[in-house]
């Protein structure tokens, strides 16, 4: 494929705000700007393949990929040959959130967490139904769904872990109050119970015990600091059913008894 050659769908357009849809498209499918556009394009195959060409090069999507394409970079994008094309996608003005990722004319990346993925396809769900109710703060709504993708874009190419403990980190935080066995988190991501621990400890540096752990400490310290709950009663809130294993946690964690804690001002 040469670049910006082909059957043109649609030209340059003048910036129109926020614009969002949700598109399946055979491989006759062609969209050339030789000029650019004033637009950020972010977008979320959701099957099939497509390609990005750009004056640094041409580079290919796939199921599960997201993709930044900047403003003012002339670009021709389409479905790939014998292939079909399965994306949602959102153009929007320029966010500063966008300076968290890589500054390339477009930018390319696999999402491999299957919670993180749904929670993306959730946030472009809110911008395509946003923008096109158009309620009063339609905009400032849309914008934010955006920002929610490009942050989660950020974090996680600052923080580099395997997508099965990913997985197993969102299982703790969902389920922090229930009782978690490590046999079925195993068989959530396939592994054996000795693997996933040997896995989780390598990846996170600590134990899936001790995380879990930590998890509800913290959340019972920000109830006792912010909230009229009891000690007791914060125990129970994250999880801990034995007062007094949780109190022994707690101190070993704060240096301080819960009720100590919840006591003292906490900017001491």
């Amino acid at each position: 494929m040469k670049a910006f050659e082909g059957k043109s769908i649609n030209h340059y357009q003048q910036p129109v705000g926020i614009i969002a849809g949700h598109f399946i498209e055979t491989d006759n499918y062609i969209t050339r700007r030789p000029e650019g556009m004033k637009d950020w394009l972010i977008l979320f195959t959701l099957d099939g393949e497509g390609y990005f060409q750009t004056p640094s090069g041409e580079k290919f999507c796939e199921a599960g990929d997201i993709t930044l394409l900047k403003a003012d970079v002339p670009h021709q994008y389409g479905t790939c040959p014998k292939k079909n094309w399965h994306f949602v996608w959102a153009h929007f003005p320029y966010l500063s959130e966008t300076a968290f990722l890589p500054d390339e004319e477009v930018f390319i990346t696999r999402i491999n967490s299957e919670h993180i993925r749904k929670r993306i396809y959730r946030a472009f769900k809110r911008v395509l139904r946003d923008s096109r109710e158009r309620t009063g703060l339609w905009h400032e709504l849309c914008e934010n769904s955006i920002r929610e993708i490009l942050l989660l874009l950020a974090e996680r190419l600052n923080r580099k872990i395997d997508p099965r403990i990913e997985q197993v980190l969102h299982i703790l935080s969902q389920k922090m109050k229930d009782s978690i066995r490590i046999d079925d988190l195993a068989k959530t991501i396939c592994l054996s119970p000795s693997r996933l621990s040997h896995l989780f400890k390598a990846e996170t540096g600590e134990s899936i015990l001790e995380t879990l752990n930590r998890m509800r400490l913290r959340q019972a310290a920000l109830l006792l600091e912010h909230t009229d709950r009891t000690a007791m009663e914060a125990a129970l809130d994250v999880g801990f059913h034995n007062y007094n294993h949780f109190a022994e946690l707690f101190r070993k964690q704060y240096g301080k008894s819960p009720r100590f804690y919840k006591k003292l001002p906490q900017d001491t």
